[in-house]
């Protein structure tokens, strides 16, 4: 959030590029950035004057936009819902909806709600409910919120279901290939397994490029529908790997000091070394010997030995009303925040007009 800032440009900017209707070309938001067509429509006509009647003429004169230009932003403001429109002859006039910003987003965020929750009520066909599936906890990773909300239209040839949900969420991306059913394929399946699963692992599966697999999952997790989890099964077997690479390559004396063994309890190091130096060490007894070793150390003794945590892709719930619950909630989150910064914008722009 554009925290603090009184700016209206700041204020406005933010809330188009949240809504997903620009691209925000730099990490900071300032007065200064260069501001595109739909920023200046808002800001030179629909802000100025909500409830005036705008046809794409007067849009054009405040915005010096092309009749072309102009009726392009405006079928993005209108799909968003932030513009109604109305026919008058043989025009279309538009006003912002409610009269202001705040009530526009009030009313956007009311729509949204409601069809998001309804299209996401659509995973119960779709996810599997396991008991094992939520066991390990996942980690407190800040990924940025994405997620296309369409209500449901009609669907193309060949089409089902969850073909239809797939591309209205958003997760195919915006330039699928014709008859791509990667994301799809991958939602299936994570939606089925009781286990999380590497990216590695979903790319074998379905013979896919571990990149595009890498992009499909990464769409998925910003849409709140899947997350990143430690695969602590698979601890034991790196930290078995590395035990034994680096005593071969750099000796005991290493592996008690910059190894990270002489880190963990006396009876654990001990029990590790003599394995790795007799050559009775295997995978079962590393699982073993780490039981009574907490999961951050034992993260830290295979980043030490030269490895790394494994990780995991799996759903955000045990069932398919956990993960709408998530998204639900994630959503209603980024809702409240535009509604606040709608607020403000409207308070700056009330006092400089009076």
């Amino acid at each position: 959030m554009p925290t603090g800032s009184r700016d209206p440009d700041v204020l406005l900017t933010w809330i188009l590029d949240s809504m997903g209707l620009i691209r925000r070309r730099s990490g900071q938001w300032s007065g200064d950035e260069q501001q595109g067509a739909l920023h200046r429509i808002m800001r030179e006509a629909l802000l100025a004057d909500p409830l005036r009647g705008w046809d794409t003429k007067d849009l054009g004169d405040a915005s010096g936009l092309s009749h072309t230009g102009t009726h392009h932003q405006m079928v993005k403001l209108r799909s968003c819902g932030l513009v109604s429109t109305q026919v008058e002859g043989k025009w279309h006039v538009h006003v912002l909806r409610g009269g202001s910003m705040s009530a526009a987003v009030g009313l956007v965020s009311v729509q949204a709600k409601a069809i998001l929750e309804l299209r996401v009520s659509e995973l119960a066909g779709i996810v599997q409910s396991s008991k094992t599936r939520m066991e390990i906890q996942a980690e407190d990773e800040e990924v940025k919120f994405a997620i296309s909300i369409t209500e449901p239209g009609a669907r193309s040839d060949g089409e089902d279901a969850i073909d239809a949900l797939v591309e209205d969420l958003g997760l195919n991306g915006g330039r699928s290939r014709d008859k791509d059913r990667l994301a799809r394929e991958l939602l299936c399946e994570l939606a089925n397994n009781e286990q999380s699963t590497t990216i590695l692992a979903l790319a074998d599966r379905f013979s896919e490029s571990r990149s595009r697999v890498q992009r499909a999952v990464e769409r998925m997790r910003s849409a709140g529908l899947v997350e990143r989890v430690p695969m602590v099964s698979r601890i034991s077997q790196d930290v078995y790997a590395g035990l034994m690479r680096q005593y071969d390559a750099r000796g005991e004396e290493w592996l008690m000091s910059r190894g990270g063994l002489g880190r963990l309890g006396t009876s654990v190091s001990k029990n590790l070394l003599n394995g790795v130096k007799k050559g009775s060490l295997d995978i079962e007894k590393v699982q073993k010997i780490l039981v009574p070793v907490p999961l951050e150390d034992q993260r830290i003794l295979l980043n030490t030995l030269g490895g790394r945590m494994p990780y995991g892709i799996r759903m955000v719930g045990a069932d398919a009303a956990e993960v709408s619950e998530r998204v639900m909630r994630r959503a209603d989150r980024t809702l409240r925040r535009l509604k606040t910064v709608a607020q403000r914008l409207d308070e700056v722009l009330s006092e400089r007009a009076g």
